[in-house]
């Protein structure tokens, strides 16, 4: 029995201690002791390693803080800004940007992306109506936003939505802003997953839709995602660290905090946060 993961640091976690080295996966690691957060990079530059993997091609930047599980408005404040330096290596000079949040608004574990779009900084309509200059937003990159829903909503595929409004509105990048399912509990809410590869939304659960990714949408797309649930299997594999002796009827069932209401509404406001200095206040510098 195979406990999903979304994060690919832990694709890579399940292979040690068999002293084998995945071909084509690079890892490097590195520790900020003071502020107690990780930064783990891996990068998958071979087909043989995304076959291993499980994952496509690219780049993973896995922040592990577990900080971000209390309320202390400074560290998540610090955490933002270590999220907009790893975020301005993979964005480039992209001058128009849209931000999807992805997931269900109604269902708390997967309102991450739906309620960081509320309270992003959107300027594609003051910089069409008034001008950079009138509204002092010179150098400011576009950025829009939009919550596609979910196919039950709505009827269609995220990706054929997206499709529409890249093809209408024609930005540089797509930031996609999801929740992630985890193989550890104690990276709940505590981890943000950032890569260059796009994503599949609902890959983590088990229902997978239609492809965010730059051969699939025609411009590059980033996702940030944060882990806010786990399988029932992963809590037992945790406290046994023996998968066959896993349940069945556990496969397919999912946990998530039960603080969860406060994790998303803190976590939201971080990312959200992240993506406003980087497509906000340092581009008017």
């Amino acid at each position: 029995m195979k406990v999903r993961t979304d994060l690919a640091l832990e694709e890579r976690e399940s292979f040690d201690g068999s002293g084998v080295e995945i071909h084509g996966v690079e890892v490097e690691e590195s520790c900020d002791e003071e502020r107690d957060v990780r930064l783990t990079r891996v990068k998958i530059v071979s087909e043989r390693g995304a076959r291993e993997m499980g994952k496509s091609r690219g780049t993973y930047l896995t922040l592990e803080a577990p900080g971000l599980a209390s309320p202390d408005e400074d560290y998540h404040r610090e955490v933002s800004e270590m999220i907009a330096d790893l975020l301005r290596e993979l964005t480039g000079t992209a001058e128009s940007v849209l931000v999807a949040g992805l997931g269900n608004r109604d269902v708390t574990p997967d309102a991450l992306g739906p309620q960081a779009v509320s309270n992003l900084m959107i300027t594609r309509h003051l910089i069409r109506e008034y001008g950079r200059e009138m509204m002092g937003m010179d150098g400011c990159c576009v950025v829009s936003g939009i919550v596609p829903g979910v196919m039950a909503q709505t009827g269609m595929e995220t990706s054929e939505i997206l499709q529409g409004i890249i093809e209408e509105t024609r930005p540089d990048l797509l930031i996609v802003i999801d929740a992630l399912a985890a193989r550890s509990t104690r990276r709940l809410g505590r981890t943000v997953q950032i890569t260059d590869t796009g994503i599949q939304p609902g890959s983590g659960v088990g229902n997978h839709r239609g492809s965010l990714t730059k051969e699939s949408l025609g411009i590059p797309v980033i996702a940030i995602g944060v882990p806010t649930v786990v399988e029932a299997a992963a809590i037992v594999y945790d406290a046994q660290g023996n998968c066959e002796k896993m349940p069945p009827h556990l496969n397919g069932m999912f946990v998530t905090p039960k603080n969860i209401d406060e994790m998303i509404k803190q976590l939201s406001f971080t990312l959200s946060e992240a993506l406003n200095m980087v497509f906000s206040e340092t581009k008017k510098a």
